[in-house]
């Protein structure tokens, strides 16, 4: 009973100490704001985008259903098709230089129109900063020139920018940026592939998401179709061949009937007949190719997944962050704390 009554009269002697003391807070709160405000207002803001994908499953019927079951109690039987490259691995895919280097060609404009660019250019040489960290960012890059001697990488092949296998420290730095704006997750519950894109307008933020979806889809396709793709090539080439060859002998025999037809002989009756051979067996050939031809381009068709959009990419109305008004009420409430802590010293210290 003595110990409650002492912990109330210990409380009730610090609120009456923080009320006699409450002119305190009146000048902390008031420095607390404008400070708050003064940081946190020039930050850039970032508008955040998401869109959501159901990959086609390339598993075999009892496969995909063990899958999913399994799925669905958090456990990952990895694919039983033939597939390296399953939904479990599209955000791998982010990771690597290849894929990355193709999203800073994407066309980009900004939602007042003032600018249109590339994703590249748009991350290198337009990007706000806090004001107030001018003189940090001024005073690192200089200690990053003096540490770190920038060598020129070599350019890309076929006139690109850069080298995806061989990236100077200012394109590497750009590219880890890209990774920290753009993100791809995968639910093994819902078998959903998400993507969110982080950027500093809200009309570029939704245009890289659609573009980072259409992105993916077409190397996933691109992938899945490779094989098919390479055998309808291949016998298009022979088709090709086939079809060209056989005009020739058309042409030839259709040139030697013209030019023998009053001339009754055996030798021109039996070359009659082998040219007429061999433009029957010539159209056998491409006959032949013609039905394979079409049979690859129905597999190229068959390996195209299939990806049904759950949700839109739309642009974003409000900001994701920073958030002004959480921001400032935190620290108003961590001042108020700090302040209420020291005027309380003693007594805290009395307790402890």
């Amino acid at each position: 009973m003595k110990n409650n009554e002492n912990i109330f009269i210990g409380l009730k002697n610090m609120f009456s100490n923080l009320w006699q003391k409450r002119k305190v807070f009146y000048w902390v709160w008031p420095i607390t704001f404008v400070l708050s405000c003064v940081w946190i207002l020039p930050q850039p803001r970032t508008y955040k985008c998401t869109t959501t994908i159901a990959p086609e499953s390339s598993d075999e019927s009892l496969g995909g259903g063990l899958s999913s079951l399994a799925s669905s109690f958090g456990i990952n039987l990895g694919s039983n098709g033939q597939d390296a490259i399953y939904p479990q691995l599209y955000p791998k895919l982010f990771e690597s230089t290849e894929f990355l280097s193709e999203l800073c060609d994407i066309q980009i404009v900004t939602k007042d129109g003032e600018l249109q660019t590339d994703y590249f250019d748009y991350l290198a040489n337009h990007q706000k900063k806090n004001v107030l960290l001018f003189p940090m960012y001024w005073t690192m890059g200089k200690l990053q020139q003096l540490m770190h001697k920038d060598v020129p990488a070599p350019k890309g092949a076929n006139g690109e920018r850069f080298n995806p296998f061989y990236l100077d420290r200012k394109t590497s730095l750009l590219f880890e940026q890209i990774k920290m704006n753009i993100s791809c997750t995968y639910s093994q519950t819902t078998e959903i592939v998400t993507i969110t894109v982080s950027d500093q307008d809200p009309l570029v933020s939704a245009l890289m998401a659609d573009s980072v979806k259409a992105h993916l889809q077409d190397y996933i396709t691109k992938y899945r179709t490779k094989k098919a793709r390479l055998d309808y090539e291949y016998y298009l080439s022979l088709y090709s061949n086939a079809k060209m060859e056989y005009d020739q002998a058309v042409k030839q025999y259709a040139d030697f009937c013209d030019k023998n037809q009053n001339i009754v002989s055996t030798t021109v009756r039996v070359r009659k007949d082998e040219l007429e051979n061999e433009v029957n067996r010539k159209n056998g050939v491409m006959d032949v190719l013609f039905t394979r031809l079409e049979a690859a381009q129905a597999k190229v068709q068959e390996a195209t997944p299939a990806f049904i959009t759950i949700k839109n990419s739309t642009v974003p109305y409000r900001a994701s962050k920073p958030k002004r008004m959480i921001f400032v009420l935190t620290m108003l409430i961590l001042s108020t704390i700090g302040t209420a802590a020291w005027i309380l010293r003693e007594e805290i210290l009395e307790w402890f």
